[in-house]
């Protein structure tokens, strides 16, 4: 609901706070007084075109803030979708700012706001109805989900079948496209698969081989330093056989002196650790023994696995998954039509499915709108407008243009004269008959909700008497589930109001300006006693206001 708006110098206002309640709001004043620049205010709050002749003469800049509710679930969704931050309970603030320049900025709770998600929040927040509106219930594109709302009709089994037979086109699409793309490339396929299989990479092993070659190469180079070593131990001129001939001749004469004993076991220690050095040498010998022929093959191997990682650009241990790829792309090229045929029935399925779900809800909006006819009907007579038909026209559109929501184009029609033909509500209707049918409309769907404010501007231009009452009594009947905001010249209208505001244009030299006040209970009476009875109010004017705020 909107609780407020500021506005600072736009047009012929310099500064003006106004608060609203729920219910009826009425506004009124003299033909020029400035109405349409209340209006004007909010739409350019609501994301509308910011033109700098909205800036007040010698102002830098026009500065529109209008205040909300705590925004709704939908509206806190979109807001967090945008990044605008809304705590739990705190009003929703939109400013906009236009510079004498041209320039503009939008703000939500004095977060940067584009013009463009304002424009999103618009109709969300407020539904203004004119007679040059071309949006909510003039726009054909809103008409389906309005109706839908109005006679419950639930197109979740529609919009179930469409998400699935979408589904089923995209999986037949991508498996003719893949087959296709097979068939053009079947040659190259039999080829890579048939090296991929003869060369059976296995994952890891790349590395394998790698660590292998490494280790026989390594194995080489310290079979050449082994034979060195091996050379100064071994043979007959090697270190340990001068040590044992050294022991043998100790032995002989260890005994002479205690010395000769002592250099006999250090010999023979050398001689304990030589052979254990000996057999150590043997050990490893063994141990890094390599076959060269077995590491020409690895080489061989690993060569083989990298170069054709090379030619299919990817690494060694995924031509593994790309042999599976690649022979699963020959496999389903191979199996053709069989899987195409599948595909196909999957999709045929799927397109009965929602042939069926979609003209079982085709049927439920027909039902619906001859419901919706009747009630429309009911309201016409009343708002002078009994010579004119209504009716929802429930067509099937273009194959291109079904989507989740069915097969159906739904339009609001009138014809205004007996026999005349049926066209959409913007063609057929003028100015007044156009507002009195959005006014029949949203009565016929006020049980279906809808923006948490509405502003009806001048709906009964050009009607007075009993029809300006029966506007009057239908207004007040939306305003008992909806805030509305009327700019009226009907004193039927202005009396139905909760509140009443007085726009009025003073002047003071060569400076205009409009304002807006709140008027009293007796102020209230001697404005609709203008209403009634122009520039000379009389006190039998006086009489019949009292009356008619007695009688709302």
């Amino acid at each position: 609901m909107l609780t407020g708006i500021s506005i600072r110098d736009v047009v012929l206002i310099e500064a003006l706070d106004l608060e609203f309640g729920d219910g009826l709001d009425v506004l009124t004043g003299e033909t020029g007084a400035g109405k349409s620049i209340l209006l004007d205010a909010l739409g350019l709050a609501l994301g509308a075109r910011g033109d700098s002749g909205l800036v007040r003469h010698g102002a830098p800049q026009a500065v529109v803030t209008a205040t909300f509710d705590p925004p709704s679930a939908p509206v806190a969704a979109m807001l967090d979708e945008n990044g605008v931050e809304v705590e739990p309970g705190e009003p929703l603030l939109i400013r906009r700012v236009v510079k004498a320049d041209g320039g503009s900025r939008g703000f939500v709770n004095n977060q940067p706001a584009s013009a463009g998600l304002l424009r999103e929040l618009a109709p969300m927040l407020v539904e203004i109805h004119g007679q040059h509106d071309d949006r909510g219930l003039l726009n054909p594109r809103g008409h389906r989900s309005l109706l839908d709302l109005f006679g419950r009709v639930d197109a979740g089994d529609t919009a179930r079948a469409w998400d699935r037979m979408r589904s089923a086109e995209a999986a037949l699409a991508a498996a003719r496209a893949e087959i296709d793309t097979a068939a053009r490339d079947r040659e190259w396929l039999e080829h890579a698969v048939g090296e991929l299989a003869t060369l059976a990479p296995e994952a890891g092993e790349e590395e394998a081989l790698a660590d292998k070659r490494r280790g026989m190469q390594r194995a080489e180079k310290i079979a050449a330093e082994l034979a060195t070593v091996e050379e100064c131990l071994e043979g007959s001129a090697g270190g340990l056989a001068c040590l044992r001939q050294a022991a043998r001749v100790l032995e002989r004469v260890a005994a002479d002196h205690e010395a000769l004993a002592e250099a006999l076991a250090a010999v023979d220690r050398a001689v304990i650790e030589g052979s254990t050095a000996e057999e150590k040498l043997r050990e490893a010998r063994v141990a890094l023994a390599y076959d060269p022929r077995e590491l020409e093959a690895d080489e061989a191997r690993l060569f083989e696995l990298r170069a054709m990682a090379r030619k299919h650009r990817v690494q060694p241990d995924e031509l593994p998954p790309l042999h599976d790829r690649l022979r699963g792309q020959l496999d389903r090229l191979e199996q053709g039509e069989q899987g195409i045929g599948a595909l196909d029935a999957a999709l045929a399925a799927a397109r009965t499915a929602y042939d069926k779900a979609a003209d079982a809800l085709s049927k439920r909006r027909t039902v619906a709108a001859k419901a919706l006819d009747k009630a429309v009907a009911g309201e016409l007579a009343p708002l002078k407008l009994d010579a004119a038909r209504f009716r929802t026209a429930v067509v099937a559109s273009s194959p291109d243009a079904w989507s989740g929501a069915g097969k159906d184009r739904v339009e609001f029609e009138i014809a205004t004269n007996p026999g005349a033909p049926f066209g959409p509500l913007t063609k057929i209707a003028s100015g007044g008959e156009l507002s009195r049918f959005i006014l029949a409309l949203k009565v016929a769907l006020a049980e279906q909700g809808g923006a948490a404010t509405m502003i009806f501007d001048e709906i009964d231009r050009g009607v007075g008497g009993a029809v300006a009452s029966a506007i009057g009594e239908r207004l007040a009947r939306l305003a008992e589930t909806t805030q509305l905001l009327v700019v009226t010249h009907s004193p039927q209208v202005a009396a139905r109001g909760a509140r009443h505001f007085l726009i009025n244009k003073s002047s003071v030299g060569t400076v205009t300006r409009t304002g807006v006040r709140a008027l009293a209970d007796a102020e209230r009476r001697e404005e609709i006693a203008r209403m009634l009875s122009g520039a000379t109010v009389t006190d039998e004017a006086r009489a019949q206001a009292g009356r008619l705020l007695e009688t709302a």
